[in-house]
């Protein structure tokens, strides 16, 4: 089923109209413009026809036109050579084909107007194809630039992920380095030595602390002399 009845409905479409009620608007505009190129098709079969039609009016036309010339001046021989009941019947006859003359004249007329109609709606037609041409193509260009940011953007969102990976990676090698000093300057150490360095520690803090004491009784002792 097409999407016009008829031609008057593609020449009175508003195209906007359409494709903002469509689902698909690339669809749709290619629906339009097939139905509007096989239209145009259609309408300048016909207008071959009526210019045929119109051709073919004209010659009758033409050959009617001689013969009530013919007709005329057979009247006038004869009333030339006192034969007017001969002229009679020649004008008889000149009116018949003048009344003939007068019904081809009026369906050439009338194919004439015929014909012009089709020329003006074959323009508006042909302009109504142009402006769907030139919407499709705007929606191509809009779809085409739609699909390219989509691109872009999914190009930039990869990259700002690689880029958080990069980080992230980096950060995990120099803690890897940290842990990794960490244990070389572990190695070789012996874990009882150590413990027994913390213990002897402790047991020279004790010998201070008695050895300073002492002096402090000491001192107090001579100041109490004094």
């Amino acid at each position: 089923m097409g999407i016009f009845s008829r031609l008057s409905d593609i020449i009175n479409s508003n195209l906007n109209s359409l494709l903002d009620r469509a689902e698909n608007p690339e669809k749709m505009i290619r629906l339009i413009i097939q139905e509007m190129e096989e239209t145009l098709v259609e309408v300048r079969s016909s207008s071959a026809r009526v210019i045929a039609d119109k051709k073919d009016a004209q010659r009758r036309l033409s050959r009617l036109q001689a013969e009530v010339t013919e007709w005329q001046g057979k009247a006038r021989l004869a009333l030339e050579k006192d034969r007017e009941d001969l002229a009679r019947a020649a004008l008889a006859e000149k009116q018949s084909i003048e009344e003939e003359v007068a019904v081809v004249t009026q369906e050439f007329n009338a194919l004439d107007d015929h014909l012009l109609h089709l020329s003006d709606e074959i323009s508006q037609l042909q302009q109504k194809l142009n402006d769907a041409k030139a919407k499709q193509k705007t929606l191509m260009m809009r779809q085409t630039s739609v699909t390219n940011r989509q691109k872009v953007r999914g190009q930039l969102n990869r990259e700002q992920l690689q880029d958080a990976f990069d980080k992230f990676e980096r950060y995990e090698q120099r803690i890897d380095g940290m842990e990794s000093q960490l244990e070389a300057d572990e190695l070789g150490r012996d874990p009882k030595q150590g413990l027994k360095t913390e213990i002897e520690s402790l047991a020279q803090d004790d010998s201070v602390s008695e050895e300073l004491a002492q002096l402090k009784a000491e001192l107090q002792a001579g100041s109490d002399k004094s």
